[in-house]
């Protein structure tokens, strides 16, 4: 892992969250590096439930952290400057509308690689797609997927793994890669 403020605090929240035994799974550029595509990103996009969000606020507002404005459930790292997000379980991608796809619980799809819990890869796929299908402003998430595609060599069966939701929008991009 690099040493970069982004990176730092991704390391820093996870050991709090260690520590206070909050369940998570950390997505967006930093889940797509971990898993193989080297994108930069600005902030620490992370998964959790409702109930953990509550206790990550009144845990650690005021020790290294604080909301981006009054009332956020985002924060922000005081140290390094670094904007987390939080993205919360059972909530829908892309437009925010109920659809087959939604954010699922962190424990239910977490990976550990470096001693951080990241989103699965066929969740992490799923996921972009769903997001990228129903809003225009979030292209980029299909757009990672292609690259993801593209960089891990992944097959047209990998589709098998996705919510059928998205399975078309998967094979897609997969062929348009020539597949």
């Amino acid at each position: 892992m690099r040493s970069d403020a982004v990176n730092e605090t991704l390391r820093e929240i996870a050991a709090s969250f260690g520590q206070l035994g909050v369940p998570y799974a950390v997505m967006g550029g930093m889940a797509l590096v971990a898993h193989g595509y080297f994108r930069t990103t600005e902030d620490v996009d992370i998964l959790v439930s409702p109930v953990s969000l509550d206790t990550i606020h009144s845990s650690l507002i005021g020790l290294g952290y604080r909301p981006l404005f009054e009332g956020s459930k985002n924060l922000r790292n005081t140290r390094t400057g670094v904007r987390i997000e939080f993205v919360l379980a059972g909530q829908f991608p892309g437009d925010g509308r109920p659809k087959p796809v939604s954010f699922p619980d962190p424990e239910q799809v977490a990976v550990e690689k470096d001693g951080i819990a990241f989103v699965g890869l066929s969740t992490l796929i799923e996921l972009k797609l769903a997001s990228g299908m129903t809003n225009p402003g979030r292209l980029r998430d299909l757009a990672d997927v292609q690259e993801l595609i593209r960089i891990l060599k992944l097959a047209d069966t990998f589709a098998n793994e996705l919510n059928p939701y998205v399975r078309a929008k998967y094979l897609e991009l997969h062929n348009a890669l020539g597949g």
